[in-house]
């Protein structure tokens, strides 16, 4: 009989990271462009996490980069890297791959129809930068999870309809095997921001799920969270098992929001943030939510895998601690160190993809162990650019080690597939 577990999978962070500032309505993003980016350190710190978390007991998947610079997308806009404006030209080398969480939505197989896990591919149509990693992006899925008697791998939503996949999707159970509830959020508007979920994507995505419509909510994300810089709803909230960890400003409606879950899923626990506690200022700049929140295997405890920027923001770091004294449901914090991704507007919770299934039916080659990791980091640092300036990206030579990079972790890992599939 096959064991559902959580399997986080981390998106490598890749060669080419840096600082270009391309994502409207994250702060970090706008706020760093320009500077100087260490994709080195930045992938080295991902995998640390990776290592942490495998440490704490959890199963571990990883997602490789894309290949970048994407000579394709550009020789379709007609540009090259020598000849493409400054913006496009980041755009086609953009790293964003590496937030997993934007990857795709997941429902596990207790709540579907057929039984079987299914995922959805995210369109990302709304920024230029991600709008072409999906076909990437797929061809890693269809790999991992090719097994089409456990997993059910989807195309994107149509591109009239903006899709970020799991960074918007909750869900609450009551352990990762039981049937759950799930909570699809979208925007409606964001003042100087766009709303990057359209409902109609969320609709779209739960049909092809096959899921119980009884079993799921639509709600509205916060506007003023999205004007505030929380262009996902992973940057306010976060649920695990039946805990649902959320800023007071999150949703639009939260009392209608929290009397549905209630209604639908009674053994639910909601901890709300309040706004004279942690602001959402203090929220979105320290990544709170953006935390992985983890149930610990041994003891079935749940921890918040978080930032180390949450710890360094007085106020936040004294709401936890009352949080974790108390006798709720979170009684552990863990910080991590991820302040490249952190810089670029990407906290723990983005860098991973939650998919519940049996790791036995899952291509073992994109399951961590330590030795591979150990393994992994060695490519990297022999491998990876120490530092990349915005400036340098017109460089031939650059584009060439990017490539050869990624292709020396992809021999590692024995998937030269994804080389022929892209």
């Amino acid at each position: 009989m096959s064991k559902l577990v959580e399997i986080n999978f981390d998106g490598i962070i890749g060669p080419s990271h840096n600082y270009a500032g391309l994502s409207r309505g994250n702060i970090a993003s706008s706020k760093n462009a320009g500077e100087t980016a260490f994709p080195r350190e930045a992938a080295l710190q991902g995998l640390a996490k990776m290592r942490h978390n495998i440490d704490l007991g959890l199963t571990q998947g990883f997602f490789m980069p894309l290949d970048r610079p994407n000579t394709d997308w550009l020789a379709s806009l007609g540009a090259d890297i020598a000849s493409a404006d400054p913006h496009v030209r980041a755009a086609g080398y953009s790293a964003s791959s590496m937030w997993a969480a934007n990857a795709a939505t997941v429902s596990p197989a207790p709540d579907s129809v057929d039984g079987k896990c299914h995922l959805t591919v995210a369109n990302l149509r709304t920024m230029p930068h991600r709008s072409h990693e999906w076909p990437g992006t797929l061809a890693q899925l269809r790999l991992t999870f090719a097994d089409d008697r456990h997993f059910a791998v989807h195309e994107p939503v149509p591109a009239a309809f903006g899709d970020e996949g799991a960074a918007n999707h909750m869900r609450l159970c009551s352990g990762h095997e039981a049937p759950g509830l799930e909570i699809f959020v979208y925007g409606e508007s964001g003042g100087p921001f766009p709303a990057r979920q359209h409902l109609e994507a969320s609709k779209a995505v739960g049909r092809l799920h096959q899921l119980d419509p009884a079993q799921v909510i639509y709600t509205q994300q916060s506007n003023t969270a999205i004007a505030a810089g929380a262009f996902h709803n992973d940057v306010v909230a976060v649920a695990n098992g039946p805990v649902l960890f959320a800023h007071e400003q999150a949703f639009e409606q939260p009392d209608e929001l929290y009397s549905e879950i209630s209604e639908k899923f009674p053994e639910a626990e909601i901890v709300t943030v309040p706004a004279d506690k942690v602001s959402l200022a203090d929220a979105i700049t320290s990544y709170l939510f953006n935390a992985q929140l983890v149930t610990l295997p041994d003891d079935g405890g749940m921890a918040l895998v978080l930032p180390t920027e949450a710890r360094d923001n007085a106020a936040v770091w004294r709401y936890l601690e009352e949080l974790v004294a108390g006798n709720g449901p979170i009684r552990k914090l863990c910080p991590v160190d991820v302040r490249q991704s952190m810089a670029n507007g990407g906290g723990p919770a983005c860098l991973r993809l939650r998919v519940v299934a049996d790791p036995t039916t899952v291509d073992d080659r994109f399951m961590a162990t330590p030795d591979k990791l150990v393994a992994m980091a060695a490519v990297i640092k022999k491998n990876w650019p120490e530092s990349i300036r915005p400036a340098q990206l017109r460089d031939a030579k650059l584009a060439e080690q990017i490539q050869s990079a990624r292709l020396a972790l992809l021999e590692l890992c024995d998937l030269s597939e994804l080389v022929s599939s892209e």
